[in-house]
């Protein structure tokens, strides 16, 4: 179980998750409330621990007001597997596209990559220690090689090998290996080998064919492709990087990794499904493409309910991975969707749209706000930009009025504002801005740049 859910508790999930998103609190609650769920399951009796079943989140709001953002911090938090799908990407068996176990399989994948991570951390320093006898010996090669090579004249083998012997023993060794450690080779060029699997690019013959069996044939066909090796000279420093992530999966156990990986996926995993909507029957409507998303939700529907899935790393049950559904839900409703999928997910969460405060609040409290990342970007120029708290609050205020008046985009609106704002800026550092120079964004700037914008009622070259 990840250490960083059994030190956080459900008031603490949700102020992690308000240094990134302003407003929701009945969306952060529900999901820290579900996440300390995951703790709370694995620490029950024994008896209770298969019974227990996540409440899935269905969360219902606008396009930009921080759905899939939720799903994305709380992931992070939890140190889990996570995966973000769009249902209006899937279609029902039968047809030509991505099936809805693809979605499991993705997450293993996930999983997998993420406990190799950690392997492979574990064992970084013993495969350091061997990259770096590894790049030694390309430095200062055995004696027989270089007294070998036909080139010396006789008379001087004596006098090479012991040079040779000197420039090889422990205390020259020794030396070379604080240099490697502190950089000052890396810029020397060497060459290595370089393992590459021989897998060619395969074509299929005949009808479709899905996830599943594609990837049992490159499995199959990739293991009886022998690795080759490719001489390569690179500097010391890319070197050290292509040997380490060799070496490091050399010393890890794959089978530990897939066993690890799919218990992960199994009892940590979050798979947040996008454009829900997409997929639900508008009242009123039947056949043609309705009939098609009716399909996709009923082979969603075990899935989300609990069934086995195969995967090239083993089969994955799905009854405990966590379900987190979002759709704006414009044109159908959530009752539009099939009564059973409509059960799956219990908890229904109902996002607000922002409002012009909000907007100010984005743009300052955030650690990943806007501004920050404006300033973060000239910053690397050596321009310190700066921005007035009126300033903000009239980006807030022309931001809320764009969606007022015509699309309404969320937080997202605040992009095309900002890079209005800025874009003649951007583009003058380094060439007219020079270093060291100070730019301060205050309110009448911002009116005088974006005036164009609040006048043109219809906006669209501005929608992004």
């Amino acid at each position: 179980m990840s250490k960083k859910i059994e030190n956080l508790t459900p008031q603490q999930i949700v102020l992690e998750l308000d240094k990134y998103i302003i407003g929701q609190k009945d969306a952060k609650r529900n999901v820290a409330i579900a996440l300390r769920n995951r703790w709370r399951r694995m620490n029950a009796t024994a008896d209770m621990v298969s019974e227990i079943i996540p409440n899935n989140i269905l969360m219902i709001g606008s396009t930009g007001v921080g759905k899939t953002e939720i799903a994305r911090r709380l992931a992070k938090i939890a140190d889990a597997p996570f995966i973000k799908v769009e249902a209006s990407k899937f279609t029902e068996v039968g047809y030509v596209g991505r099936d809805c176990e693809s979605m499991v399989r993705d997450l293993v994948e996930q999983s997998v990559n993420m406990v190799k991570l950690a392997k492979k951390e574990e064992v970084k320093a013993k495969a350091l220690d061997v990259v770096e006898d590894m790049l030694l010996d390309i430095l200062i090669p055995p004696v027989k090689e270089q007294k070998d090579t036909g080139f010396v004249p006789a008379e001087a083998k004596k006098e090479i090998e012991d040079y040779t012997e000197t420039l090889l023993n422990e205390k020259t060794r020794d030396a070379f290996r604080v240099k490697l450690s502190n950089g000052e080779l890396d810029h020397r060029k060497v060459e290595i080998d370089v393992q590459s699997n021989g897998m060619p690019n395969i074509g299929v013959m005949g009808g479709p064919i899905d996830d599943m069996s594609m990837m049992n044939i490159q499995e199959m066909i990739g293991g009886m492709m022998p690795k080759r090796g490719k001489k390569r000279k690179l500097t010391i420093a890319e070197a050290r990087k292509i040997l380490l992530e060799e070496e490091a999966s050399k010393l890890i156990d794959m089978d530990e990794v897939k066993e690890e990986a799919i218990w992960k996926a199994e009892n940590l995993g979050i798979i947040f499904i996008d454009e829900i909507d997409k997929i639900a029957n508008a009242s009123g409507k039947s056949g043609g493409a309705d009939v098609s998303r009716e399909g996709v939700q009923r082979d969603l529907l075990p899935i989300v309910e609990g069934s086995a899935v195969n995967t090239k790393h083993g089969t994955v049950k799905t009854d405990h991975i966590l379900f987190v559904a979002a759709g704006a839900f414009h044109v159908s409703k959530p009752s539009d969707l099939i009564p059973e999928l409509q059960g799956r997910f219990p908890i229904r969460v109902e996002l607000e749209s922002l409002t012009e405060d909000n907007f100010y609040q984005i743009l300052k409290a955030p650690k990943n706000a806007l501004t920050k990342q404006y300033e973060a970007m000239l910053e690397a120029e050596g321009v310190t930009l700066t921005f007035e708290d009126n300033a903000l609050r009239e980006l807030a205020k022309i931001a809320f009025q764009a969606n007022s008046d015509v699309e309404n985009i969320g937080a997202r609106r605040l992009q095309t504002v900002m890079s209005h704002l800025l874009n003649e800026i951007m583009f003058d550092v380094p060439d007219k801005i020079g270093a060291d120079s100070k730019i301060l964004i205050t309110k009448e700037l911002v009116s005088e740049r974006l005036s164009g914008l609040v006048k043109n009622r219809d906006l669209s070259q501005y929608i992004l």
